[in-house]
């Protein structure tokens, strides 16, 4: 089944102007962007695909308050009057925009109400992290291993054929931990999607199932629908989206082999279901931390393995040397991905810069993308943050959430990262949307 084409509102006239001016003097040439290059003179009234005279706007696309919230928090300067001019659309889909887990800000992660959040925020781009149950069948979890704090398996039967079954609070009880390859596809599906979160020191289950942090919510908990990688395709191609589903390294080698005779068996049966689904190996990103995943999919499947997305094994600030980018480069490895902290820093002036990682990764002819945007509580700024903003230790430069976009623009238009994960993808898409990027 096709994707609906996205939906446009003409303005002819005024595109007609747009597609018929040259790109201005000394302008870079810049595929990401729609008319080729990043647009200075943006009057807020849209973005125009050169020649086809209509306006980017897609009716689905719903942003919602926070993007706003944020952009006008920010401090008196250019970045905020142009994304101020941005605040009443017209929105559009974006694959700079990345569905992380769908919206894992406030949504069940890997759920189908998730996607569908994801989507909604304009996202063109939608993850499911693959992993596997005892009967090979694929699943979307982000760890082979997570459904004790992802699910509400603890508190049901299926608790006791968990690895570590719950048993009481910790430290006088062993910690839990269940597995997807615990169970069947069937005993998957029977659970239902929570907040990734736990308290290990409670004595009831439920209590062990609770622990949001006070910046997420459990408000979207109602409903948490369990996904295989079947279903996550079908889905996404029913809203238009496309793919990036990222193969998760087990942690239970063994049940690998077992169950699919080899890593590779494994690596190929995902590639396997995009293609019995129909879907065109340029809609589709695969990913692994697992070079030789990466390296497979270049070797056997050449056609996926052109979008294949090697992200970068290394904690900040652990880095790969140059040659060993330089060897990504000759073994056929197109994008690279490093986390976002790793592409940036701060200069004497305390501004946020591209890293000399950033510098070097480019250098070599990688393409970027990076991960993860709204995955860090910022309500304070930076500083004591850590995480993806380890980079600016002090907050001198993240001095509140509303910073968060001084970062994006930094990573957009000079490290020029082809796509941002967000765990909630519209603070992404209304600074695509803004900046004309496709």
């Amino acid at each position: 089944m096709n994707p609906r084409p996205t939906a446009i509102v003409a303005t002819a006239a005024l595109a007609a102007v747009f597609s018929a001016a040259p790109l201005p003097a000394g302008a870079e040439q810049d595929a990401r962007y729609i008319g080729g290059t990043f647009n200075a003179q943006y009057d807020g009234r849209g973005h125009f695909p050169l020649g086809l005279g209509r306006m980017m706007h897609d009716q689905r696309v719903q942003l919602g308050p926070r993007p706003f919230f944020l952009v006008e928090g920010m401090e008196a300067g250019p970045l905020k009057d142009r994304l101020m001019m941005c605040k009443d659309g017209p929105f559009y889909r974006s694959d700079f925009s990345i569905a992380h887990r769908g919206a894992a800000l406030q949504f069940p992660e890997h759920t189908k109400e998730a996607a569908e959040a994801g989507a909604r925020m304009g996202a063109g781009i939608l993850e499911c992290d693959v992993t596997f149950t005892k009967d090979g069948q694929l699943v979307c979890r982000h760890d082979e291993c997570d459904l004790h704090t992802t699910t509400n398996i603890v508190a049901t039967p299926l608790n006791a054929q968990c690895t570590v079954p719950w048993t009481g609070p910790s430290p006088a009880n062993p910690s839990p931990r269940c597995c997807t390859s615990d169970l069947t596809l069937a005993q998957f599906k029977s659970l239902k999607a929570k907040m990734d979160t736990s308290t290990p020191s409670a004595t009831t289950p439920a209590g062990y199932l609770g622990g949001t942090a006070s910046w997420r919510t459990d408000l979207y908990t109602s409903r948490g629908t369990l996904l295989t990688l079947t279903e996550h395709i079908q889905l996404v191609n029913s809203l238009g989206g496309k793919y990036t589903p990222e193969l998760k390294y087990p942690n239970n080698p063994g049940r690998v082999v077992t169950i699919f005779g080899s890593q590779e068996n494994y690596a190929q049966k995902m590639i396997d279901e995009f293609k019995a689904a129909g879907i065109p190996p340029s809609r589709v990103w695969p990913q692994s931390f697992n070079l030789d995943d990466v390296l497979y999919w270049i070797e056997k499947e050449p056609q996926f393995g052109k979008q294949a997305v090697y992200l970068d094994p290394n904690s900040y600030p652990a880095r790969l040397s140059l040659a060993q980018l330089k060897q990504l480069k000759q073994d056929g490895v197109r994008i690279f991905a490093p986390p976002m902290q790793s592409l940036l820093a701060l200069n004497a002036a305390k501004e946020i810069v591209p890293s000399q990682y950033a510098i070097d990764i480019r250098s070599v002819g990688l393409d970027i993308i990076t991960w993860t945007f709204e995955r860090t509580d910022l309500r304070k700024g930076a500083a004591g943050a850590g995480g993806y903003y380890a980079f600016d230790p002090t907050g001198a430069a993240v001095k509140t959430d509303s910073d968060m976009y001084k970062a994006l623009d930094v990573l957009a238009r000079e490290v020029r990262i082809l796509g941002m994960f967000s765990d909630w993808p519209a603070t992404v898409t209304y600074y695509a949307n803004c900046m004309g990027l496709k």
